[in-house]
């Protein structure tokens, strides 16, 4: 009968330590994560794969030798110079000095450790907050299985599930129905012993949950503009779309499309690894969106989310079909994003090349659709990506 014996655990007092800690960590990382999405080691690599995480030393509060030099005295003697509510042990701090470009410093610096995790960890802290703009119920949906719920009790199961309390019950009911129907004396016959009819078990169930479907299009420009470190920019960005979409949506449709001055759906490895080459027609990514959408994604069934990101250059003569473009898809996005590498410069700068006019004016061009749902940021450094993706799925700052 001892498997039935109730033991009190005995409160860890240390919990609540950990816990702060584990708190204190998760802060640290959060702050320099903005330093990490864009590294370029993570870019392309699985969720498997440990990547270390810079982080500042965590110092927790702890009471120390002061050095108050008004007062020589310890304790609570009484000494020259007290006064009442004068701090103990104050003195003037410093902040650390780091070494500077061409001279050393003369202060320590900070306590920096590294924390390792996987990519699939570093999801977690990174997307909890975010989730993709009004998504909506549509006509098609699946389901999926998204975890197990207890769904009552059985009379078999595993040892691990065994409910004593329920089995408890059951042998209580055996015992009172046997002293009724005279097979039992409490007072003559030995002990009521447990029965294996008696066992109950938890029944723990999968439980499926209807999901509403959506498509996200990925529409890169890949001419020979996009520089090695505007390329590195755009796939930067689009990596951590990635990353987001496969943490927070278990069955969303990735679509890719990359653009030169024609436009090609491609597999995941060809749109990270496509070499930069040819000229620029932004047209021909957006009206190759619309294909596809057309064929295989109807908006009455689908949320539809767009996420192009180019240079911002273009044919002079295509401005104004991409910005029709533009226009035809923000009436079924439920979000349409114009992501544009580089500084935002006076285009009067740039000259006009042989054969044709090339300016930079996509910018421009698409403040005139910019709304809710279609939104514009701009990527000038690697510490531009991380708040402008917290700006399009609603993060906090």
């Amino acid at each position: 009968m001892s498997i039935f014996r109730e033991h009190k655990t005995i409160a860890d007092r240390a919990a609540s330590d950990r816990s702060r800690h584990r708190q204190k960590i998760e802060k640290a990382i959060k702050e320099s994560i903005r330093d990490v999405v864009a590294e370029e080691s993570i870019i392309g690599q699985s969720g498997k794969k440990k990547i270390r995480i810079p982080v500042k030393g965590i110092k927790e509060h702890r009471l120390v030798y002061g050095s108050n030099e008004n007062n020589k005295q310890v304790g609570s003697a009484q000494g020259k110079d007290i006064t009442k509510g004068q701090r103990i042990g104050h003195r003037r701090r410093t902040k650390p000095q780091q070494g500077k470009e061409d001279k050393p410093g003369d202060k320590p610096g900070e306590e920096m450790y590294e924390i390792e995790m996987s990519l699939e960890e570093l999801a977690g802290y990174l997307f909890n907050d975010l989730e993709l703009p009004e998504l909506e119920k549509k006509n098609f949906k699946f389901t999926t299985q998204e975890k197990f719920k207890r769904k009552g009790k059985r009379p078999y199961g595993i040892r691990p599930r065994l409910s004593k309390k329920e089995t408890i019950k059951q042998k209580i009911k055996r015992k009172k129905a046997a002293i009724k129907a005279g097979t039992y004396n409490p007072e003559e016959d030995d002990r009521f012993s447990f029965h294996e009819s008696d066992l109950r078990y938890k029944h723990i169930a999968p439980v499926q949950k209807e999901n509403t479907a959506a498509v996200v299009f990925f529409v890169m420009d890949v001419s020979g503009s996009m520089t090695k470190s505007k390329k590195f920019l755009a796939r930067s960005f689009f990596f951590l779309l990635y990353q987001f979409l496969n943490h927070k949506y278990s069955s969303v449709d990735v679509v890719f499309i990359s653009h030169t001055a024609d436009a090609h759906e491609v597999n995941e490895e060809q749109f990270f690894t496509q070499v930069p080459n040819g000229g620029t027609l932004v047209s021909t990514g957006l009206k190759k969106t619309e294909e596809i959408i057309e064929k295989r994604y109807h908006p009455n069934n689908w949320n539809i989310y767009t996420f192009y990101c180019g240079d911002g250059d273009n044919w002079s003569i295509d401005n104004k079909e991409a910005l029709a473009a533009f226009r035809r898809l923000k009436e079924i996005n439920q979000l349409m994003c114009y992501t544009e590498i580089g500084r935002l410069v006076d285009y009067r700068e740039y000259s006009l090349f042989a054969g044709g006019t090339v300016e930079k004016k996509l910018w421009d061009w698409t403040k005139l659709v910019e709304d809710k749902m279609f939104k514009r940021v701009r990527l000038e450094e690697h510490s531009d990506i991380w708040p402008s993706f917290k700006k399009l799925f609603g993060g906090k700052n």
